[in-house]
């Protein structure tokens, strides 16, 4: 019987599922509720996330109805952000327990779930912006979250200024269209009828639009400091911007991605993105801060998915922001044991442990160039051959190069097979789930892709050879500058809250 339910019917039933969700989070705000009454309101929290499922294994091709998408974009993206919110929501029930905000958290970690996935199955432009301005509201109110302590307040200013900015970039953009195309859904503004009423100008202006709208939620250079400034919030609360809120550019590109196909906006997205990749990863090596290394990481990881959105390879960059939503969920949520213990370390034959690494690497060049001929004119295989030679090298380096004795490296050669396996499982269902629902546009002129790969090379060798001298100024220089980058503002660090200081000298009754 479930499985006969039509699109409307579902979609009618996860909109009952997520106001009752909402509701329940409301009700929980209520002082006289008692506090057990969080495990109902997870309860009721997953319901939705079943009916997204449900409705993704049910979904029979691309429909819409309205104002709403009901393809298995919408579906798999609304599940992946209401089922990573219901983990950390549960997570939460004991790790945040008796912060004074108990309540309020749930109740705002719900809102803004919720109205991001509205914003995932929004097709008319009108509640795209509204839906999508309410999940920049909420994700300030969480960073606001302890607002008594001043670092949070100022970082959540910082935040919510540049999502401003953000929001009034997406609505001009979708204000621009409309006076155009005459048009608020966004499949009717898509068609090659409308898009033929945007001029050349036009259309570089609204994509340059949604780029900056785009970019600033994602930390992408130069807005990158409102992420760095965020880790002052509770770690689930980062869980979630990391894993389901930061990575939302991925999802707008490929509503609009018709509109970039071709247009110089791409290779502005494409160049801002490689300088994010190279930032993000140079904050993450020299940051001490573990919750800081994950906000390098996140910037140079958006700024990969960003890279596949202006090759064209949407799906790719779609996959990308969904396991790297997963793996960053988990690194958060498993913040509080990163102190590492001393471990003696065992000397490393280093002339062995190069050689492997040298095989290492030219196996991923292989394989890499390999892949990629086998359909070079296509943005996605040139992608999918970049990501599958960087994560070949990358593992191997870790699994194999440094692996202690051949048992070492036997295992690592194990664990190496299984994770690839796992991956192509993995990434040729989502696959065969998205590539009729997500458009693939031209890829830039191959001289601009060269370039950015060069580019990419040129970082990745100058990090290399700073990284053997160690001596050099120009090691210095480059440590400091990312340091630099890495640091939150003077008045967004304090070493132990004010407010704690006062709280526990008026006997902790506050």
């Amino acid at each position: 019987m479930l499985g006969s339910l039509s699109s409307s019917s579902l979609l009618s039933l996860f909109f009952i599922m997520l106001v009752i969700s909402g509701l329940s989070g409301l009700l929980f705000l209520h002082p006289r509720i008692p506090l057990s009454f969080v495990r109902i309101h997870i309860g009721i929290v997953a319901l939705p996330s079943l009916v997204s499922l449900l409705a993704l294994t049910n979904n029979s091709g691309n429909r819409g109805d309205g104002f709403w998408y009901l393809d298995s974009l919408a579906w798999l993206m609304v599940f992946f952000v209401l089922t990573i919110g219901l983990i950390i929501q549960r997570f939460s029930v004991r790790y945040l327990m008796g912060d004074r905000s108990y309540r309020k958290y749930f109740t705002l970690f719900t809102f803004t779930t919720g109205a991001a996935s509205i914003t995932c199955l929004s097709a008319d432009l009108r509640l795209m912006v509204i839906s999508w301005g309410a999940t920049l509201v909420g994700l300030t109110l969480l960073i606001r979250l302890n607002h008594a302590w001043k670092v949070a307040s100022e970082a959540a200013k910082v935040s919510g200024r540049l999502f401003i900015l953000s929001w009034f970039s997406l609505l001009f953009a979708i204000i621009w269209l409309f006076q155009v195309t005459g048009q608020w859904q966004l499949s009717l503004i898509l068609t090659n009828e409308s898009l033929a009423q945007l001029g050349a100008w036009e259309r570089t202006g609204v994509n340059l639009l949604i780029v900056l709208a785009v970019i600033i939620p994602a930390a992408q250079w130069p807005f990158q400091r409102w992420l760095i400034e965020s880790v002052v919030a509770p770690t689930p609360v980062s869980a979630i911007m990391h894993a389901g809120l930061v990575n939302a550019g991925g999802i707008m590109l490929a509503r609009f991605s018709p509109l970039f196909n071709g247009d110089i906006a791409s290779i502005i997205l494409l160049i801002l993105a490689s300088f994010s990749v190279l930032i993000g990863y140079g904050i993450s090596l020299v940051q001490v801060d573990y919750k800081r290394q994950l906000v390098g990481s996140t910037i140079g990881q958006m700024g990969f998915m960003f890279i596949q959105c202006a090759l064209g390879a949407y799906v790719a960059a779609i996959i990308h922001l969904i396991l790297h939503g997963l793996f960053k969920a988990t690194l958060f949520l498993q913040a509080g044991s990163a102190v590492r213990r001393f471990e003696v370390s065992t000397p490393v034959n280093e002339r062995s442990s190069y050689l492997w690494i040298m095989a290492g690497r030219t196996l991923a060049l292989v394989i890499g160039i390999a892949y990629w001929l086998m359909a070079p004119l296509e943005g996605y295989q040139l992608i999918s051959a970049l990501i599958l030679g960087w994560s070949l090298s990358v593992s191997w380096t870790q699994l194999v190069a440094f692996g202690k004795g051949r048992i070492g490296r036997i295992v690592g050669l194990s664990f190496l097979g299984g994770a690839a396996i796992v991956y192509f499982i993995i990434h040729n269902l989502f696959y065969e789930w998205l590539r009729t629902t997500v458009f693939q546009s031209v890829q830039p002129p191959m001289s601009v892709v060269i370039i950015v790969v060069c580019l990419l090379l040129f970082g990745i060798a100058m990090g290399t050879w700073v990284a053997r001298n160690r001596s050099s100024v120009s090691f210095a220089i480059l440590y400091l500058w990312l340091v630099r980058l890495g640091e939150a503002k003077p008045k967004l660090v304090e070493s132990h809250p004010n407010y704690l200081k006062q709280y526990l000298s008026q006997g902790g009754n506050r």
